[in-house]
């Protein structure tokens, strides 16, 4: 369902929400793509309620376009979008949206994919999170000026070209505590909406965020 959120600011930004089944284990806040708020990250958080999370995707965006959802094939127009962002605004958001599960209970992890998987690590950085999944983020030379408060896992592909190989290794740098794998695909290798799909990379990725949930969770 979608409901509304107000950040430290006073800035009222849209939030889906998936509830966790079962046994709530925690919260995870899943960071967008260019792309905002799609059905194919709606089906992500579906995917971690069944395993006893709840799921809060907010609306990145909503500072500069409301309800902006971009189509695939159209990501000029997301990148565009993602440019005029403010990355402290951006951050003020998810924050609220970190907050919003804590008041619900229990520990809160961010997960984020491409755009949204820079703003994960830094997540782990400047919010008080029990963890971060970065999905092939992009952007990430900007993250390096703080380090890690919490652990981070990373997924990346080996022929992505937003994420070249000495990015990567400036990153691990910076950051040696980063949990790294590489997987043989290439950008947004987990969107099951987009041709750029790897079914084996996405499956082995998930589980890999699964275990790592139980464990800092």
């Amino acid at each position: 369902m979608m409901t509304t959120l107000t950040a430290a600011d006073g800035h009222q930004f849209e939030c889906w929400i998936e509830p966790a089944e079962g046994t709530r284990k925690g919260g995870i806040v899943i960071l967008q793509e260019i792309f905002g708020v799609t059905d194919q990250l709606k089906s992500v958080a579906g995917h971690y309620a069944k395993l006893g999370y709840e799921v809060a995707i907010p609306a990145l965006f909503d500072r500069k376009e409301r309800g902006a959802v971009i189509p695939f094939d159209q990501a000029l127009k997301g990148r565009d979008l993602m440019l005029a962002s403010d990355l402290s605004e951006t951050m003020t958001d998810v924050g609220a949206t970190v907050e919003y599960l804590k008041s619900k209970g229990g520990k809160v992890v961010a997960i984020g994919f491409c755009w949204g998987g820079g703003l994960a690590i830094r997540c782990a950085q400047k919010l008080d999170v029990a963890g971060a999944v970065s999905f092939y983020g992009t952007r990430l030379p900007q993250y390096l000026d703080s380090p890690l408060k919490a652990p981070v896992l990373g997924h990346f592909g080996t022929t992505d070209d937003h994420v070249p190989s000495e990015m990567l290794e400036e990153v691990k740098a910076y950051l040696p505590e980063l949990e790294v794998h590489m997987y043989e695909a290439g950008h947004a290798f987990a969107n099951d909406a987009r041709p750029t799909y790897v079914p084996e990379a996405a499956d082995l990725a998930h589980e890999r965020t699964a275990a790592f949930l139980e464990k800092v969770l």
